[in-house]
């Protein structure tokens, strides 16, 4: 999905309700949003009663608008002492409104604070918020929804359909539109709408809704209430998800449906994940806060000492011209890193927030023109010129650079510990094979002793996963050695660096008053001690990056490490279900969609995440948790598709196809 620009919702509030003039409607009646929300989609779809008792409840809402329904929806959760574990809220808008807007339409509320204070950059991307310590969690897809809906992976149990009128903004109520809902709908799901028009009661009957009127509130005689009835002969697409519940239900699809059944009580799930660096950490985190029993083994004597390990590791995303699926996977990366390290305190580390980028082949004028025709909002990025960029800085750099506000750097190291803390770590354990026993995955060691068991393995365990998994794409390791200067030493006065600056390499400066820069890179090179020359090289580097002399510092002053990264050939991590092998012969021909390639049950891995480990391990871990969970994917189809596992079996078919 190319990134659209976003424009921000423009609202007039003269009068008694708040009004959109592009739209000529307004955005709830006089008798005020919560009503609304409480009679139409609270009541309409039987909630609070129909969440009680489950482990998980998902919510899919057509139009976000100023966020009554899911403010309204979010205190009606937290009064029930019988509320479902976790509530899921997925919404959609096209056009979200500023921060100052939002503000004003909640003026006073507590709930609708917290929201305030998690409001993301306007982007054209999935954004994931989490509330109440993760139970309650908002997935904001910013943009069209016919760009969105098919682009979802999540199984609803309720549909809030809030639109403006039909007469006033025909696109969202499009039959196409209404289908898709049909085919994201859980066994026995419910909608609702204060429309009863008839294309509206006509495309969800066609969408496999029973529809009914039901009685109206503030005005409105009527409103319409449906259930999913499931029809026989529905075409059934590959699932990563485990069966945890029974509750899963077959789906059709656009070639974009996928997760898992209706939800429901479940029993607790126990899984291995093998790697403990920062994509072990990040899925072990995601899947505990999912409520699965985790366990981690690790090769080496301790987690975090292999790439994770360096003292520093920025974090920030990119604007590509081609947006390509590795600008755009950056982007989203990015922006879920940022809200996820400030979560747990660790970006920035209490220096001036924000990265510097600068680019010595780019200009002013492209820059601020790639910033136009991709809408990126000031709080995603913004262009500067060499003057205010030296002033963030605190040196003179040489000409314009990309300033990233929610950039930064954390310690890779602490954040691993931190993610792993209360969990049964097994370390000095490798993992030298994998065998199916029954419905579990047995990790077993070299002298084929079994190590563990467990219905669900991820192997974060960088290049070793390709020794134990078939048809991944092909990884390549790298060698990276980085360096550190004592800012508290000789060199303090000639490095004045305010805040990270890469480009040409990179410099982070800590908080401990080191210097942390480089890094080399030597592919093919397996070995890790520390090289003189690679540090002369990244002195080198420092000097161009920042225009510094470095008069009388030498390799000598210099600290450092060396440690190997694992990429891929097209520069995309490796995460997601493990394609089963051999594909089944109920196939009948090899996939040419990697939505359409038959998984491995339980088996997962995430892995090649290469220098931008520290911006994609927090995503990727929560993808890989929803995808195993059956919990909405945070992470459109398109770009999943992009880092399947699977997309080497996938480029063959195509290949194959005459």
């Amino acid at each position: 999905m190319k990134t659209r620009p976003i424009e921000p919702a423009q609202i007039d509030w003269s009068g008694p309700v708040p009004r959109a003039p592009g739209f000529d409607d307004v955005y709830h009646p006089a008798i005020g949003a919560s009503a609304q929300a409480e009679h139409v989609f609270l009541r309409g779809n039987g909630l609070p009663e129909r969440w009680r008792g489950r482990d998980r409840f998902t919510i899919l809402e057509t139009g976000f608008g100023l966020g009554h329904n899911f403010v309204a929806t979010w205190r009606a959760w937290r009064g029930d002492a019988a509320r479902c574990r976790r509530l899921h809220f997925v919404s959609i808008e096209k056009h979200p409104p500023r921060r100052d807007d939002l503000a004003r339409a909640h003026a006073g509320d507590a709930l609708a604070a917290a929201l305030l204070d998690a409001w993301p950059p306007l982007t054209h991307d999935l954004h994931l918020l989490d509330f109440e310590g993760g139970a309650l969690r908002l997935l904001l897809a910013f943009g069209d929804a016919a760009d969105w809906l098919p682009a979802l992976r999540c199984r609803v149990d309720a549909f809030f359909l809030d639109g403006f009128a039909p007469a006033r903004n025909p696109q969202l109520w499009q039959r196409p539109l209404l289908a898709a809902l049909g085919r994201r709908a859980g066994d026995g799901a419910t909608a609702a709408t204060w429309s009863v028009a008839r294309e509206v009661r006509d495309g969800l009957a066609e969408a496999g809704f029973e529809v009914q009127r039901a009685a109206g509130v503030g005005g409105k005689r009527e409103i319409s209430v449906a259930r999913f009835v499931r029809r026989a002969g529905r075409r059934v697409l590959p699932d990563p998800a485990l069966d945890i519940d029974g509750a899963h239900g077959a789906y059709d699809g656009d070639g974009a449906d996928g997760a898992h059944g209706a939800s429901g009580g479940r029993a607790a799930l126990q899984a291995v994940v093998v790697g403990a660096g920062l994509a072990g950490a990040a899925v072990a985190g995601a899947l505990v806060a999912a409520g699965v029993d985790t366990r981690v083994f690790e090769r080496r004597e301790g987690a975090a000492l292999e790439s994770s390990g360096n003292p520093a590791a920025l974090v920030h995303g990119v604007l590509g011209a081609d947006d390509g699926p590795h600008a755009r996977l950056l982007r989203a990366a990015a922006l879920h890193a940022a809200r996820c390290y400030d979560l747990h305190q660790v970006l920035h580390q209490g220096l001036n927030k924000g990265l510097l980028w600068l680019d010595r082949r780019a200009d002013l004028g492209a820059m601020q023109q790639l910033i136009r025709t991709f809408g990126a909002p000031p709080d995603y990025v913004q262009a500067l010129d060499a003057a205010s960029a030296s002033a963030l800085a605190g040196l003179a750099l040489p000409g314009p650079a990309w300033f990233y506000p929610g950039g930064g750097f954390v310690d890779p190291r602490a954040w691993v510990h931190e993610r792993l803390r209360g969990l049964p770590l097994h370390t000095g354990a490798e993992v030298a094979r994998l065998v199916r026993a029954g419905e579990r995955w047995r990790l077993l060691d070299a002298a084929g002793r079994t190590l563990a068991e467990a219905p669900l393995v991820v192997l974060a365990n960088a290049a070793s996963a390709a020794r134990l998994l078939p048809n991944l794409p092909t990884l390549h390791a790298a060698r990276g050695q980085v360096s550190w200067l004592d800012r508290g030493g000789a060199a303090a006065a000639a490095i004045p660096l305010l805040r990270p600056l890469t480009g040409d390499g990179y410099a982070i400066p800590l908080p401990d008053g080191r210097l942390v820069f480089g890094a080399t890179r030597v592919g093919g090179d397996t070995d890790t001690d520390l090289r003189e020359g690679e540090q002369r090289a990244n002195l080198e580097r420092l000097r161009r990056l920042t225009g510094l002399a470095l008069a009388g510092v030498e390799t000598a002053h210099c600290g450092g490490r060396a440690a190997l990264r694992v990429g891929t050939a097209d520069r995309l991590p490796v995460a997601g279900a493990v394609a089963a092998a051999p594909q089944p012969a109920a196939s009948q021909r090899p996939a040419t969609q990697a939505r359409l390639v038959q998984r491995a049950p339980g088996l997962f891995v995430c892995t090649a995440l290469g220098s931008r480990g520290a911006t994609l391990a927090p995503l990727l871990g929560e993808l890989i948790a929803a995808m195993a969970c059956g919990t909405p994917w945070p992470l459109g189809q398109d770009l999943v598709d992009a880092i399947d596992p699977a997309r080497a079996l996938v480029r063959a078919a195509r290949a194959a196809v005459p």
